[in-house]
């Protein structure tokens, strides 16, 4: 198993109460995103915290190792792991604003 995979699995179970939670209010977001839209920014602004800091513990382990080049890559492959299991992740923040009706012009008949 590769580093960023490992690490994303620690992360999950050694967080496994705020990720439940999460899964939780993720699933609902992705049926209806402006009813959970507040709930979900406030759960996982948590998990947000716990990733990055998951994150920086990686990339300081690889750094250490003598491939700071490749951090950048890295970081993004365990963010692409994250993804897999939450694909609505980037979307923790997001203000929603109620939809405005669409504009439309009347249509004229000219005769």
């Amino acid at each position: 198993m590769t580093k960023y995979k490992e690490y994303a699995d620690r992360m999950i179970l050694q967080n496994q109460k705020f990720f439940e939670e999460f899964k939780t209010v993720h699933d609902k977001y992705t049926s209806d995103q402006e009813k959970y839209q507040t709930a979900y920014n406030n759960v996982g602004q948590k998990v947000l915290l716990i990733i990055k800091e998951w994150e920086d513990k990686l990339c300081k382990h690889s750094e250490k190792a003598g491939y700071s080049a490749f951090t950048a890559g890295l970081a993004e492959k365990f963010q692409g792991e994250v993804r897999k299991k939450f694909p609505m992740i980037d979307w923790v923040g997001v203000i929603s604003k109620t939809k405005k009706p669409e504009f439309t012009l009347k249509k004229i008949t000219l005769s």
